[in-house]
């Protein structure tokens, strides 16, 4: 194994010799851009807000919510941010939470969630984007 290419590798980036867009992150946001979720996650700050870290662990709660999302991933009608909607589930009962693109989505994420789970068993806090 011929290990030249690394060390001149490496000794490059020990000189800086290097373009420095190899030094930068790829993912690193241009200067005054910091990313601001401060207004959606607002609504996780209520004391009565369900969040992903309250999910049971309970067989029955996961199996529940497994159940749910393989029934909302499985519908190519709807898009990536609907099939990402958090699905909660403690006791039996499910929150759904999260924004959709429209009410066609919210309807049959709904929809699909109360056939699992009972229609009384629904918390539907989903939300269409932008509204």
């Amino acid at each position: 194994m011929n290990k030249t290419p690394l060390v001149f590798t490496i000794l490059l980036l020990a000189c800086g010799a290097l373009p420095s867009a190899f030094a930068q992150s790829p993912t690193a946001m241009p200067t005054g851009m910091a990313p601001d979720n401060s207004g959606v996650n607002v609504r996780d700050r209520a004391s009565n807000a369900m969040t992903a870290g309250e999910q049971s662990n309970s067989k029955g709660d996961v199996d529940l919510t497994a159940q749910i999302r393989r029934a909302i991933v499985k519908d190519d009608s709807l898009s990536m941010m609907a099939h990402n909607v958090k699905i909660i589930a403690v006791n039996g009962g499910v929150t759904l939470r999260g924004p959709v693109k429209s009410e066609q989505e919210r309807t049959t994420i709904v929809s699909k969630a109360q056939a699992i789970a009972g229609t009384d068993k629904v918390d539907n806090r989903l939300e269409i984007a932008g509204q």
